[in-house]
């Protein structure tokens, strides 16, 4: 039977609250966190510049500013963080390019972002709120847990 923090057994085998997590357990499911938040942004903003590739045959700073609610000064800054990381090439008063790197690590968003929609639509989330929830999740879901929800929604889904 689990023992909560408090020291309380839990009922039908279950902790009445939290089960304690050995320390070096706990920190790696931090540091997973923080690394998938680190690169969360970067991983949007590929993402999208793929896809406005992709659709309109080029991205531009100000139609990224729009599709993410930001300013066009945010997307200068984050776009030049990008170039300095390499996933991004610039000319001046040109459009935004993709290099090999960020299209692979575009693509690789892209597939998460559609594993986790096509998860939480099987489930019953409505399309809207899967959109919106796959937005945050595709960043911080483990390898094993997308596989599972890949296997979830290959088989025909749990509705």
């Amino acid at each position: 039977m689990a023992v909560d923090a408090g020291g309380r057994k839990g009922s039908r085998g279950r902790a009445a609250f939290t089960t304690l997590v050995a320390p070096e357990d706990q920190a790696s499911h931090h540091r997973q966190t923080r690394r998938a938040r680190s690169t969360e942004i970067a991983e949007d903003y590929v993402e999208l510049i793929a896809e406005l590739i992709d659709s309109n045959g080029e991205a531009r700073a100000v139609e990224i500013a729009r599709r993410l609610g930001v300013t066009p000064a945010s997307v200068a800054k984050m776009v030049a963080r990008l170039q300095s990381t390499g996933l991004v090439a610039t000319k001046p008063y040109r459009a935004i390019f993709l290099t090999d790197e960020g299209r692979r690590i575009a693509d690789k968003s892209k597939r998460r972002h559609q594993v986790v929609f096509e998860f939480l639509r099987a489930i019953g989330v409505s399309e809207e709120a899967a959109r919106a929830d796959a937005e945050g999740i595709e960043h911080h879901v483990s390898t094993e847990t997308l596989a599972a929800f890949q296997r979830v929604t290959k088989k025909g889904g749990v509705r």
